[in-house]
């Protein structure tokens, strides 16, 4: 954080659109002032495109003051500025170039307990102040001349900023009893911030949980992406279980937690192994552009950090319902991956995520993230590793990166020698896609060669042969060649009763 003076906030908001806003409002006769996280982020030094103007009318005379001057400059903008306004809740967007801000009028809440959605009435500064939700986004800026670039700070949120403390403005548990959603930005505020959560609101969370039941899930999983896309996402997550938010958001990863001991034998407890991965991950991917394209697959790169953290989150998911104690063997957890990867969708449906190629990326990690250590726990052959990049094809690198994150042990020799045999299974998944194209395999022959050459209609022998060839190339048995592959096929058919009637 930046200890700024007066005349370094004057120099940070000597912008021009911002003197435009100051002079609409004097001639109005109404007050402005920036507001929120934009105010917030100034301080912190961080980039921040999130711009909300609070307008306040002393003479009370102006209907809906936040869209009065936002249609003000865009009459003085003209065609260079396009406005969106949303009477019913008396705010304007305003988009100018690369600027994108909001008006509202200064106003105070009230909230029926059954809804977060509050009934609105204008108010004053002081009382749009009181009903935001914490002390570090109460802080505003006013654009007016006499008082331009000078801080209104009701409740100490820039000392709160020094101390790197998440609090409310009021009685917390008014706050998260009147918007449970705040209960949701409070953790991640406090996990992309790195902040902690003062005491009393923190005791509020645990008091006021139940209430998130009436949050959908749309917005839940909206604050659970952004502390993915956190820096170390695994306080987010430590802190919903905490507070005991997780298990009413997310029963299937509050499972993962504790530790069971059998005959003297204990497994290790996989939630905290599991935030343990994801911030491995994050680390892998806390630079988007280098990662893989992905074929054109994702919107963005920060949609794949996102969808390939949350195979981290939910690679072991399906530990518990595996979880079986064996006398000679300890604690199993055989099928884990393959359970896991069912329960995936029913887990996006109900958080309303996306089901769609994005899901199925997540399935198919989840899916395959034992296969890399199971070849590097044994001899690392060309066979195998020709299989695992023909299973996970363009994915092979989200792949590695998920396994490599996933080796957490605390035996430092153990953990060297897969990281050792690691770095030989990437260096044979280059050698071998070079040379064999695996990546992107077709195989000479197919399933309707297959018909044509020798008249069948779909059937099961189809399929035996059509495996047989990719088997065979995938094994390294024959080259990935039309040749070989139509030699192999005649050989095997003809001990299966069948003769070709056609040749290419």
């Amino acid at each position: 954080m930046k200890i700024l003076t007066h005349d370094d906030i004057l120099r940070q908001i000597d912008h021009p659109f911002f003197h435009l806003i100051s002079d609409t409002a004097e001639e109005l006769g109404l007050e402005c002032y920036v507001i929120g996280g934009w105010v917030r982020d100034l301080y912190l030094e961080r980039p921040s495109s999130d711009i909300d103007i609070v307008v306040v009318d002393p003479t009370q005379q102006t209907k809906r003051p936040g869209i009065a001057i936002a249609e003000a400059l865009r009459h003085k903008l003209g065609k260079k500025a396009h406005i969106a306004i949303f009477k019913n809740f008396g705010t304007a967007q305003l988009k100018h170039k690369s600027l994108e801000i909001e008006f509202v009028g200064a106003r105070k809440e009230s909230y029926d307990r059954n809804s977060r959605k509050p009934v609105t009435e204008d108010g004053t500064l002081e009382e749009d102040q009181n009903r935001r939700d914490f002390t570090i986004n109460a802080m505003a800026l006013c654009l007016n001349k006499d008082r331009f670039g000078e801080l209104v700070d009701p409740f100490d949120g820039l000392a709160d900023l020094e101390d790197k403390t998440i609090a409310t403005p009021l009685d917390p548990d008014i706050t998260f009893s009147d918007d449970p959603l705040r209960m949701m930005r409070c953790i991640r505020f406090a996990t992309q911030l790195d902040f902690h959560i003062e005491e009393e609101t923190f005791l509020a969370l645990e008091r006021n949980k139940e209430r998130i039941k009436i949050i959908s899930s749309e917005r839940i999983a909206e604050e659970l992406n952004k502390i993915l896309l956190s820096p170390t996402p695994s306080k987010g997550f430590v802190e919903l279980e905490r507070c005991g938010l997780l298990p009413l958001i997310f029963p299937e990863l509050a499972l993962l937690q504790g530790v069971e001991t059998k005959n003297g034998k204990a497994h290790k407890d996989n939630f905290y192994h599991t935030l343990e991965v994801l911030d491995n991950v994050a680390k892998a991917t806390a630079d988007p552009s280098k990662l893989s394209e992905g074929n054109g697959k994702w919107d963005s790169p920060k949609d794949h950090v996102l969808w390939l953290r949350w195979a981290a989150l939910l690679h072991d998911i399906g530990k518990p319902k595996s979880k079986r104690f064996d006398p000679l063997l300890g604690w199993t957890f055989h099928n884990h991956n393959e359970i896991g990867e069912r329960m995936i969708p029913n887990i996006f449906r109900h958080m309303k995520l996306p089901m769609n190629e994005k899901m199925k990326f997540v399935q198919k990690l989840v899916h395959l993230h034992m296969r890399p250590i199971v070849i590097a726990d044994e001899e690392v052959t060309d066979s195998a590793v020709r299989r695992l990049l023909f299973d996970a094809g363009d994915d092979i690198d989200d792949l590695m990166t998920l396994c490599t994150a996933d080796i957490t042990s605390k035996n430092e020799l153990k953990k060297k020698k897969f990281l050792d045999n690691f770095l030989t299974v990437r260096t044979k998944l280059v050698e071998i896609e070079e040379k064999d194209r695996i990546r992107n395999f077709q195989p000479p022959i197919n399933g309707e060669d297959i018909m044509e050459m020798f008249r069948l209609k779909p059937c099961r022998e189809v399929g035996i042969l059509k495996n047989l060839i990719k088997d065979a190339i995938l094994d390294g048995k024959i080259p990935n060649e039309y040749e070989p592959a139509e030699a192999l096929l005649i050989e095997e058919a003809k001990k299966m009763g069948l003769t070709p009637q056609s040749h290419k």
